[in-house]
């Protein structure tokens, strides 16, 4: 059984998987064994296809329950939901970065970046479109770039809207719902890079679902891979690429 313990000096997980299982009409159910995840904690899961990812997102942000196990989130088990207004509440302390966000591509760089505050955005109030550049700053988007339509930008520049929007309300816990895929694999690791210390310089806990064992090393400290049929996680060594066959 492998165990992601908290950090020294941490108050405990902020999410803990355990004993957990969930069908979603894939070749074979979700199943985590044992997972906790610190407060500042930066976290990369291998193993998961989308659908797969998606589902672990809905259960740690508590839109669907488990079949089996339990789920906890800041100290309190998902199943204790009682409404959709407690539901919102939970589901405001996480960042989710996914495709299943919608962009609106007709419209400016900013005024996506201001929706998380505001739906008054043609054009957004001076206090909101302050609040969206340094969101837009913070992730990596040029200025030059912040007036054109998000149709204009390639598939990094999309992605790190994404991020700004998931960053935009301080999460505790960023969710990456397989973010790089669609990405060159050189793009995909400054992304990684720079996701990483986005989250590091916030304090903010991150969890990142992919495909890709070249970001899962950028973006995060650990990186463990998921036996999907017994539902361990296992740590992959940090120096995974010098063992690579023919190198």
């Amino acid at each position: 059984m492998t165990t992601l313990p908290g950090l020294p000096g941490s108050p405990g997980p902020i999410i803990e998987l355990t004993a957990l299982s969930k069908d979603y009409h894939g070749l074979r159910p979700l199943r985590i064994e044992k997972l906790n995840l610190a407060a500042g904690e930066l976290v990369a899961i291998l193993g998961l296809d989308q659908p797969m990812a998606e589902t672990f997102v809905n259960l740690v942000t508590g839109a669907t329950l488990p079949d089996r196990g339990e789920v906890r989130v800041f100290g309190r088990p998902t199943s204790a939901i009682d409404d959709s207004a407690d539901w919102l509440a939970v589901v405001d302390r996480f960042g989710i970065v996914s495709e299943r966000a919608v962009l609106l591509d007709a419209l400016s760089v900013i005024q996506n970046l201001a929706i998380p505050f505001t739906l008054d955005i043609d054009p957004p109030q001076a206090d909101v479109r302050e609040r969206a550049s340094l969101l837009a700053r913070e992730v990596g988007l040029r200025d030059a770039d912040w007036l054109r339509s998000v149709s204009e930008l390639d598939a990094a520049g999309r992605l790190r809207i994404r991020l700004a929007r998931a960053l935009a309300l301080d999460p505790g816990v960023l969710l990456l719902e397989h973010a790089n895929a669609g990405l060159p694999a050189d793009a995909a690791t400054v992304l990684g890079a720079d996701i990483r210390r986005i989250a590091s310089d916030r304090g903010c806990a991150l969890v990142a679902l992919t495909a890709a064992p070249e970001f899962a090393a950028a973006v995060a400290l650990r990186v463990v891979t998921l036996d999907p049929a017994s539902g361990r996680l296992s740590e992959r060594r940090r120096n995974w690429s010098l063992f690579r066959r023919g190198e």
